[in-house]
């Protein structure tokens, strides 16, 4: 081959170009929004028996043993039809003779800081429910209250009455009518005999506490933690325990040629996705992300407000989920948020998107090596 053949070929980095978060700015349909209510890929595989609780933490063990008593609770017929129930009563407790909405809480509520497995948990008794999956549901908040904008009210509490279970993670409320409308649909499905489980960093009656004037939806706040019975999970977070400290950034020219020799990557200047984030719907966030191996972020800088720290923590969640390595440059991710959103009232979102983008980065190392 002669020298002018061999320059002339390109090389394999230069063959493809990455992909861009800021170029796609997905629609999902309704339907897909109440067919992809199921664990997401990290959690599709976890089971009781694959959480491992620690044993310096006994309420780790307690709410494992009290979550598959629950689980066999459900085991019955759906609670406002015909059929026998199962053994256990419905959080493990006594045993339950007709298929009515039993008095008390109607699920259970997993409290407790980031990084202690409480979406482990809230996925495996979703996989332990005997139940067909078209019969249990699983999805974040802001999917919940997307899918009711999306569907409507009644056709929501229409979709989700005939189901066994619905499991809410990263339970939050951050605005007076998130709290109304979702008070008043937990309500409903209750009352169809839904069974319910959520996992939040703030306990039931805490909801909304430091984000808005919570004693004027007292009344709503407080309805809604009557449908649970709190679990308290301590514990240190799991995903950096005994672990080395996270990866510095690399450099702009490392994360370039990363995104260009890895297939499925995307490679974006974080300021730019910063405000391409703005322009597209958090729960359209997992969709953002479909078919992504890696995200590249060159220049990370610090979080300018806090709508758009919000944001990035839920497209933290959706890549968390998903098992997306995060490779940076810039800024530190324990960095991002200012000393003054770690101490207001989005403090342990803030802290969880640290921990779980610290994870990312993490496994992004090989990208690098590779």
């Amino acid at each position: 081959m002669s020298s002018s053949t061999a320059a002339s070929k390109p090389s394999p980095i230069a063959e493809a170009s990455p992909l861009s978060l800021c170029t796609r700015e997905p629609h999902v349909p309704a339907d897909r929004l109440v067919a992809e209510m199921v664990p997401p890929p990290r959690f599709d595989s976890v089971r009781f028996s694959t959480y491992i609780p620690d044993p310096n933490q006994p309420s780790q063990t307690d709410a494992v043993r009290v979550l598959e008593g629950f689980a066999g609770g459900l085991g019955g017929a759906h609670a406002s039809g015909a059929g026998k129930t199962g053994k256990r009563g419905f959080l493990g407790f006594g045993r339950s003779k007709a298929p009515k909405t039993p008095a008390g809480p109607r699920g259970v509520y997993l409290d407790g800081g980031y990084g202690v497995g409480k979406t482990h948990l809230l996925a495996s008794l979703w996989h332990a429910t005997p139940a067909e999956p078209s019969l249990k549901a699983f999805g974040t908040f802001v999917e919940l209250t997307n899918l009711v904008g999306a569907l409507g009210f009644q056709q929501t509490v229409q979709t989700l009455s005939g189901h066994r279970l619905l499991c809410i993670d990263e339970f939050e409320l951050d605005d007076p009518g998130d709290t109304v409308l979702v008070s008043t649909l937990l309500g409903k499905l209750v009352d169809a005999g839904v069974a319910l489980a959520a996992t939040s960093n703030t306990l039931p009656g805490k909801l909304g506490e430091g984000r808005f004037a919570a004693v004027d939806f007292l009344r709503e706040i407080q309805g809604l933690s009557a449908h649970f019975r709190a679990l308290r999970i301590d514990g240190e977070d799991y995903r950096h325990r005994g672990l080395p400290e996270a990866p510095a950034p690399y450099s702009d020219e490392q994360v370039t040629k990363a995104a260009y020799a890895t297939s499925g990557a995307s490679l974006d200047d974080f300021p730019h996705l910063l405000e391409h984030l703005a322009r597209v719907h958090p729960s359209r966030y997992g969709a953002l992300t479909d078919g992504l191996k890696a995200v590249c972020l060159t220049d990370v800088q610090p979080i300018p407000d806090q709508s758009t720290a919000l944001r990035l923590v839920v497209l933290a969640d959706r890549l968390y989920d998903r098992e997306v390595p995060v490779l940076a440059s810039g800024l530190p991710f324990d960095r991002l948020f200012s000393e003054e959103m770690l101490k207001g009232g989005y403090r342990k979102k803030y802290f969880r998107a640290i921990s779980r983008l610290t994870a990312l980065a993490r496994d992004a190392q090989g990208l690098v090596t590779a």
